[in-house]
């Protein structure tokens, strides 16, 4: 048996292949507008095994697979023998014998890299502590629909070097695009963590304004990720310089646009008329986490796709 595809960091797939997949998601949201029946995934079984909470990332991979013709399982760690200390190996062999992908959202990434390796059937990561590349995947395609190719571009990243900003490094170096990062003291990025290899493509500022100028997209996340809730009042203090509000928009470009992967907490790491504005596309880019997720279970279950 050929071993399985897995998409645990973006780096899992090549230039190539994720240029592949956006075109396919342009052809599967096409057909979605257009209320086509689209079922290549007919009879296969989606396993969605969640150790953190989810709204976005529930909806948009249990729908995506119903709208391909297939079916959706939701596994919570809470309800489940893995939450009673079942071997992550063990639940592996058996999850992947009785369904044909899975999806995981849990905390650290060693623990998605087990599962993976000895799963039969392909494993993706929904979010850990490390990396969020489902969220990296459809924020570069909503950027690719808005502005065009990324390549040669730049982007901020302002806030909590978390993991959605760590797939945003190594997104900058497959696809050839620069990223400003500006954190507070403390809060930077972990190079080895990131996964980086080379500074090409990534440079820190001291002062989020300063990272924001001239750039073609600011983005940021919640100040608090989930596992940190304990630090909450020391973040809100540490990262209070650090919101995205209309000044710091009017230093990027005049047709820079602004994302948030969601939830967002208007009045804290950005202004409510940033993310209610006209250079807001964070309601395209939440609707994309379905179509990019589709076109991406179609590859790894299918492989390339001519139609």
């Amino acid at each position: 048996m050929a071993s399985p595809r897995h998409f645990l960091q973006l780096k899992d797939l090549s230039r190539e292949e994720l240029d592949y997949l956006f075109e396919r998601t342009r052809s599967i949201k096409a057909r979605f507008k257009a209320y086509q029946r689209y079922w290549p995934l007919q009879d296969r079984t989606l396993v969605m095994i969640f150790e953190k909470a989810s709204t976005r990332t529930r909806l948009s991979f249990e729908a995506g697979m119903h709208q391909l013709g297939g079916s959706a399982i939701y596994l919570n760690t809470r309800d489940s023998q893995l939450g009673r200390g079942e071997p992550v190996e063990d639940a592996a062999q058996v999850i992947s014998r009785m369904s044909d992908i899975v999806m995981i959202r849990t905390f650290e990434q060693e623990i998605i890299e087990r599962f993976a390796r000895h799963s039969r059937v392909p494993v993706v990561n929904g979010l850990t502590n490390e990396y969020h590349p489902c969220q990296i995947l459809a924020d570069i395609f909503t950027f690719i629909e808005h502005r065009g190719p990324i390549r040669g571009r730049t982007v901020a990243w302002i806030g909590d070097s978390n993991n959605v900003c760590n797939t945003w490094l190594q997104a900058a170096e497959i696809f050839d695009f620069n990223v400003h990062v500006s954190t507070p003291p403390g809060y930077e990025v972990e190079a080895e963590r990131a996964g980086l290899y080379g500074t090409d493509h990534f440079e820190q500022f001291a002062d989020p304004m300063d990272a924001a100028r001239g750039v073609d997209l600011v983005t940021t996340d919640v100040w608090t990720s989930m596992g940190f809730e304990a630090e909450n009042e020391e973040r809100l203090r540490d990262f209070a310089d650090w919101q995205v509000d209309t000044e710091m928009m009017r230093a990027a470009r005049p047709d820079a646009i602004f994302m948030h992967c969601l939830p967002a907490h208007r009045g804290e790491e950005v202004a409510a008329d940033v993310i209610d504005g006209a250079q807001s596309v964070v309601w395209d880019e939440a609707e994309n986490r379905l179509h990019t997720q589709k076109a991406l279970m179609e590859f790894l279950l299918l492989g390339r796709v001519n139609d």
